[in-house]
């Protein structure tokens, strides 16, 4: 009989903490050996942990919500003896006061199950090994109690992450009232979009109409508060929010950033990508101009491999990168994340609408991974899809430039010194003045808008 200690990894890129998000398993349980234990949350993105033993779980060194430095011990295992006794009713169990949160219980695959160990670092603790656990502000350390009789269930508090928790607060919906529908139950913001669009309750309570700001309805009277909750709300600033904290400021203090602008006459972009949705062979690709964006963006860095660069300021050279790994800047419920489109630049049309579907459900599942947001060497940004015209976007870290395109929308044009209606869209480009001139990027986002306002001919010549 023995206790194997299984150490936080670092599951890529140098990652140095992790926040633990969801126990699989429990004091107690038995698992097998790659079986799922823990899903945790790093910088960049939510990582399932499988378990490099088979054993008997003794203690789990953290509750949900606390932050975890890598090569410290997350559980310890009985790797030989029987399952753990549990303690009699009344009496605590072995779970130290830092691990107090009650895990939340998913079925375990069978021992056959395929599933292979994909995680590298793991490790014996060091005999006298001290956890080093930083817990969520305000979170109590309650000790948890368990009965061999008594099943375990999953905690009844709401779980979402901070930027839902705070869009949910600005919105008034109350995430208790809420089944999740991310992973293991999360909540996620399009729960709480659907809550917001749901019939509301019938209520005795009369509401005030709609109006101007001029009406009445804001003069001489009290304004009732956005929501019955605190006035302020504090969230604690950590994974994606922090990584990109850091990031931007980084970028805003290092890189001399300038940009360009250009407004395209992107009508036969539209009426491609309709045509292409007739296409009964197309059927099962989501097509949109961003598609061609895409592939504009792609094709230009074969024409101008200067865009496709970054300063390295600490060996002294520029470096031109000669393939294109498209980062797509995503909105998703743990916040903005940046993956990227591997070898963007070999893809046909269909194939870059595929692999930005894959990127979009991937990002909206929480299931990107770190290796999917490395080495991007140029990034799209679109605004469009929250009415925005135009954005001056900052430069991601290690890339040279990034392009922020509005929404498209019928304007009016000239065309032969007559005004006609056009679908139009502004694209606004940032890039890294240190190693990108004003011509260059000039030349770059008129290659761009050459794409776009006649791509079937673009697509051809490429």
């Amino acid at each position: 009989m023995s206790d194997q200690v299984f150490l936080l990894p670092d599951v890529g890129e140098g990652l140095v903490e992790a926040e633990i998000v969801a126990w699989k398993v429990g004091v107690g349980d038995h698992v097998e050996l790659n079986q799922p234990l823990v899903d945790i949350e790093t910088a960049k993105a939510v990582v399932e942990l499988p378990s490099p033993f088979a054993g008997t779980v003794v203690t789990l060194h953290g509750a949900v919500g606390d932050v975890i430095e890598v090569d410290t011990p997350l559980i310890t295992f009985n790797v030989a003896g029987s399952p753990v006794s549990p303690p009699a009713p009344g009496a605590e169990a072995t779970i130290p006061a830092a691990a107090a949160s009650t895990p939340a219980a998913t079925p375990a695959p069978s021992p056959g199950s395929e599933r292979q160990a994909v995680l590298v670092g793991y490790g014996v603790a060091d005999e006298g090994a001290v956890t080093r656990t930083r817990r969520r502000r305000g979170a109590p350390a309650v000790a948890l109690a368990a009965t061999a009789s008594a099943p375990r269930v999953a905690s009844s508090s709401a779980r979402s992450t901070p930027p839902v928790r705070l869009y949910a607060k600005q919105h008034g919906v109350d995430l208790a009232s809420l089944h999740g529908t991310g992973r293991d139950g999360v909540i996620t913001r399009d729960d709480v979009e659907s809550a917001l669009t749901a019939p509301a309750p019938s209520s005795s309570r009369p509401v005030a109409s709609s109006g101007p700001l001029t009406s009445s309805r804001f003069v001489g009277r009290e304004l009732e508060p956005w929501s019955s909750g605190p006035a302020e709300e504090r969230i604690a600033v950590k994974g994606v929010l922090k990584t990109m904290a850091e990031a931007m400021t980084q970028s805003a203090l290092s890189i001399p950033r300038a940009g360009v602008w250009n407004r395209v006459d992107a009508t036969r972009t539209v009426e491609l990508i309709a045509s292409l949705k007739r296409q009964p062979g197309l059927a099962g690709a989501r097509l949109s101009p961003l598609v061609i964006l895409a592939l504009a963006v792609c094709d230009a860095a074969r024409h101008f491999p200067g865009v496709n660069s970054f300063f390295d300021a600490a060996a002294g050279e520029v470096v031109i990168r000669r393939v294109v790994n498209l980062g797509i800047a995503a909105n998703t419920p743990r916040g903005l994340i940046v993956p990227n489109i591997k070898a963007a630049d070999r893809l046909d049309l269909v194939a870059m609408a595929r692999e930005l579907t894959n990127l979009v459900d991937t990002a909206r599942a929480g299931t990107t991974t770190p290796a999917d947001m490395a080495g991007t060497t140029i990034t799209i940004t679109n605004v469009g899809p929250f009415g925005v015209d135009a954005a001056l976007p900052v430069i991601p870290l290690g890339t040279g430039a990034i392009l922020a395109v509005g929404q498209i929308a019928k304007r009016p044009w000239v065309i032969d010194d007559q005004v006609v209606v056009r679908h139009v869209v502004e694209l606004t480009m940032a890039f890294d003045h240190r190693q990108i001139d004003g011509a260059l990027a000039s030349q770059v986002i008129a290659h761009i808008g050459r794409f776009l306002e006649d791509p079937a001919a673009a697509i051809i010549a490429g």
